[in-house]
């Protein structure tokens, strides 16, 4: 039986007092509950998602356990036993205003010649962040913004939806199921136990694109992302710099937007910047380079691979 909206999350080991907010805030939505469904991807957790937290208070919550570790067989595992038109992807810490699902619905009728959006995604952390963290919250999902704006510009950052409350149709996430069907994405995208790349959800919207809808963003849709403190550490940052940089290369080689090649000269202008700037931005900086690099350099390498077997 299909639904107007299917609500997703896809999880790996919950964190028991942020999920249980999650649950909380589904239960609050102030659309009608015939309208959507719940379903949760348990991703290999330690322990049953099923069997440790109580899902009852949300309508039509049902769990389905995927053995294959990472956010990709997962959200794909989402996808496929999902039953509604649209889809939401909400995170294990994502919180949504009660009207979030209703303001989805009325988008998704409005605004027919787009296949993906998302909203504003504002921060409560768990402790106090460090000041010098600032200027790395957009790589936490935290995203504050006015108005609406779209375009059918897949790698725009102005329109590009965010992964945390994620609203594709059917039809785009069917797109994104047949590219990895079909095998056009032999390049790993998203977190897989501890690594932190974080493009899959890029990925997955920007295949609105792909069969002539646009993707957008609307200042109404509002949520509240829970940051741990652990995600506030400088060895996390540095880790998700280059897991990010590290991503957008690779996605935008499989999504065959050219990047200007950087060359000698250039990368050695880019990395006396790095030693320029007071730690622990420098850091940060190369392990982001690092990311581009290693992504630049396996690019290449599968290409090559490519020429000897033809």
């Amino acid at each position: 039986m299909t639904v107007p909206i299917s609500v997703i999350t896809c999880t790996h080991n919950p964190k028991p007092q942020y999920f249980q907010r999650v649950l909380d805030a589904l239960a609050a939505q102030t659309l009608s509950p015939s309208q959507w469904d719940y379903l949760v991807i348990d991703n290999c957790s330690r322990e049953s998602v099923a069997k440790v937290f109580d899902l009852s208070c949300v309508p039509r919550a049902r769990v389905s356990r995927e053995e294959t570790l990472g956010l990709t067989p997962a959200r794909l595992r989402g996808i496929r036993e999902s039953r509604g038109t649209i889809l939401v992807f909400v995170d294990d810490d994502n919180i949504l205003a009660p009207d979030y699902l209703e303001e989805t619905w009325r988008i998704a009728v409005d605004y027919s010649f787009l296949g993906s959006w998302s909203g504003q995604c504002f921060p409560e952390f768990e402790e106090k962040p460090p000041e010098w963290t600032r200027r790395y919250w957009g790589n936490l999902a935290i995203r504050e913004f006015a108005g609406n704006h779209w375009s059918n510009q897949p790698r725009l950052a102005s329109t590009m939806p965010c992964g945390a409350g994620l609203t594709v149709r059917r039809s785009v996430a069917e797109r994104y199921q047949t590219l990895h069907q079909e095998g056009g994405r032999s390049f790993q995208l998203d977190r897989k136990g501890n690594s932190l790349l974080s493009a899959g959800d890029n990925d997955l919207a920007a295949c609105a694109c792909d069969i002539g809808l646009g993707q957008g963003i609307f200042e109404r849709l509002k949520l509240t992302h829970l940051i741990s403190a652990g995600r506030l550490t400088e060895e996390y940052i540095v880790r998700l710099a280059e897991g990010i940089h590290y991503s957008s290369v690779i996605l935008d080689a499989l999504r065959e937007i050219r990047t200007p090649p950087r060359n000698l000269a250039g990368r050695l202008i880019d990395w006396v910047r790095v030693l320029r700037l007071p730690p622990p931005h420098n850091r940060i900086a190369a392990a982001a380079f690092r990311g581009r690099d290693r992504a630049a350099r396996e690019i290449a390498g599968q290409f090559k691979e490519l020429k000897e077997t033809d």
